[in-house]
């Protein structure tokens, strides 16, 4: 985290942990006002990795399942990033800024990832960085988001996953609702303090809680190379590409589309207890093994925790999710806000 940026929310009643802020002093408060009221969270726990070159659209076309080369100056895209196994390694929001191509993923897998895709640039025409502390990033939810943020950057991409930059810096738009806003550090003061006029600071968790709410998938350090794409809805929110040419683990990755009706699929669900990404599920028709995986947890705002969590689809439909024991507390499924594929 950016150091004058830190001391700028410790200022603003930030509780921090790591590069996290946990709350502003009212957790509460905070996961109620996410609930129908408009919030901006910090995204300090998240990184960024920039690439930068004449090849780094053709060096990541052959390295992420969507199709890099056709993602616009305009525009973002999810996207993943497999072992040769087909297993997700991490999970992006990918935009373009000036000359980058910028990947936001979960900050405590980015020097792996970093590090692994440097192993396969070569002599390719790129180069690979992090570039967590070049700006200060924010998310913004909520009914108001769209004239708060018009209000605090002076722009507002039309669209879902478009952006647009202003002088204060790029926003992205990933929902009809929700953004992320990629600011100067010598800017995010102001447009901060612009943003309160309308949306309640929120803590790390209660942005974790939006965000599985809207069925987008985080892959940490807890849960690399447990799930194939498909598993974890990625192709079902735009994250996978199957025109595109080659890339690790495409065979198993298409091969998983193609052949057959996929076996496990992530659920949105709630749970009466704490849950934690990699914790896993079992259910009465599997003895003696896990029928499935938390991917992402938090707390919800009535209580207990909400989960997204990959399981073996007959078990999740015609069984009850039990988490960590098969006499652990019960998942109570929930609609995602998208239709799963038949």
């Amino acid at each position: 985290m950016i150091e004058s940026w830190k001391t700028f929310l410790q200022s603003q009643d930030a509780a921090l942990e790591g590069n996290a802020v946990q709350h502003y002093g009212n957790p509460d408060a905070e996961r109620a006002a996410a609930a129908d009221g408009t919030i901006v969270a910090d995204l300090s726990q998240l990184g960024v990795i920039a690439f930068r070159g004449d090849e780094a659209a053709s060096f990541l076309q052959g390295q992420l399942t969507n199709d890099v080369l056709s993602l616009h100056a305009d525009a973002a895209q999810w996207n993943g990033y497999c072992s040769p196994k087909g297993r997700l390694l991490g999970n992006f929001l990918v935009w373009r800024q000036g000359e980058d191509y910028c990947l936001q993923l979960s900050g405590d897998i980015l020097p792996s990832v970093l590090k692994r895709l440097s192993m396969f640039i070569l002599r390719a025409k790129v180069q690979g960085r992090d570039a967590s502390d070049e700006s200060v990033r924010l998310v913004v939810a909520g009914p108001q988001a769209a004239a708060a943020v018009s209000a605090a950057m002076g722009v507002v991409p039309e669209a879902a996953m478009r952006t647009i930059a202003g002088d204060a810096g790029l926003v992205v738009r990933v929902g009809a609702d929700k953004f992320v806003l990629s600011i100067p550090p010598e800017r995010a003061a102001t447009v901060w303090q612009t943003l309160r006029q309308t949306a309640t600071p929120v803590g790390a968790p209660v942005w974790d809680w939006l965000r599985l709410n809207a069925g987008i998938p985080m892959i940490v350090a807890a849960t690399q190379e447990q799930f194939v794409p498909q598993m974890v809805n990625l192709e079902v929110i735009g994250g996978v590409s199957f025109q595109k040419g080659c890339y690790p683990g495409q065979e198993i990755v298409a091969r998983s589309q193609y052949l057959g009706k996929l076996k496990r699929r992530m659920f949105l669900a709630h749970v009466e207890a704490e849950a934690a990404p990699g914790d896993s599920l079992y259910s009465a028709d599997i003895e003696g093994q896990a029928t499935g995986t938390v991917v992402n947890a938090a707390p919800a705002p009535a209580g207990g925790f909400d989960v997204l969590a990959v399981a073996q689809v007959e078990s999740a439909t015609t069984q009850t999710l039990h988490l960590k024991a098969s006499d652990g507390v019960a998942l109570k499924l929930k609609p995602l806000p998208y239709a799963l594929p038949e």
